[in-house]
């Protein structure tokens, strides 16, 4: 690796690391589209690259979780009784989805199925609909199979379910910034369960490229974890700062933003 990849992946730490705590999105929404873009340009074979960087994305959630958590517990908003009763789901899906979908999904298909998901995610959090005043977070039950949901779409797309779980959780009448630093508590089982599933499944597959852990790019992700740990807890103090009408606005945007670039990658992909 040379020193201007190693800057970049440093720079691109340190705003995930930011952005996961701001947004409770784990930083993958952020990091994936451009891993996509450095990994091309280090020479990663195409049909590796948006695999890796959506794998390399995951593994370094576990970290930035753990780091976001800790500055959002401080606050006392994450509701722990919502992460219990989702995280048996989560890691179900993860598992099913790190572990047996992932390897078998082309590029473009992956490419093009987060743009869909992300662009969609942005849509729901500007569209500001409020929820029904009655409209009450699921049972146990319900909880748990909407976590088997999260977990395995958020494997496909290489992010920490914030996507998901924070427009889920404000349909459901929980407050935003409850719902930021509830899906940041999400973000490590989510990782957790994809990242075991994207070293089994990538070692099945026999990949030919250096200092590659199934499909996890180790020296990428060291060098992402290096700040992002640190930046997350400043994007977790920000988050208190900020009115809710600026999140949402913010949260949209740079969704919107990061499905233009995977769509125009899967485009590319399709050879169209």
């Amino acid at each position: 690796m040379d020193v201007l990849m190693l800057v970049c992946l440093l720079a691109l730490g340190a705003v995930a690391g930011f952005a996961a705590g701001l947004l409770g999105i784990g930083g993958g929404m952020l990091l994936v589209p451009f891993l996509t873009m450095l990994f091309t340009w280090h020479g990663m074979p195409l049909e590796l690259v948006v695999h890796s960087a959506i794998a390399t994305s995951m593994t370094s959630i576990l970290f930035t979780s753990l780091s976001s958590v800790r500055a959002h517990q401080r606050k006392g908003t994450i509701q722990w009784k919502i992460v219990l009763a989702m995280a048996p789901g989560i890691i179900l899906g993860g598992l099913l989805s790190g572990g047996a979908a992932f390897a078998f999904i082309s590029t473009a298909w992956l490419s093009t199925f987060f743009a869909l998901f992300v662009g969609y995610s942005g849509f729901s959090m500007l569209r500001n609909t409020k929820p029904k005043p009655s409209r009450q977070m699921p049972g146990i039950v319900g909880t748990s199979a909407v976590g088997v949901v999260i977990g395995f779409l958020s494997g496909l797309v290489g992010a920490g379910g914030g996507f998901l779980s924070v427009p889920f959780m404000v349909w459901c009448n929980v407050a935003l910034h409850a719902a930021v630093s509830t899906s940041a508590a999400l973000g490590f089982p989510i990782a957790l369960a994809n990242t075991i599933g994207y070293i089994a499944s990538g070692l099945t597959m026999d990949i030919d490229y250096p200092h590659m852990l199934g499909y996890i790019y180790w020296p990428a992700l060291l060098a992402l974890v290096a700040t992002s740990v640190l930046m997350a807890p400043v994007g977790a103090k920000m988050a208190y700062r900020l009115p809710v009408s600026t999140l949402k606005r913010v949260f949209s945007g740079l969704l919107f933003v990061l499905a233009a670039y995977m769509l125009f990658k899967a485009v590319q992909a399709f050879g169209l």
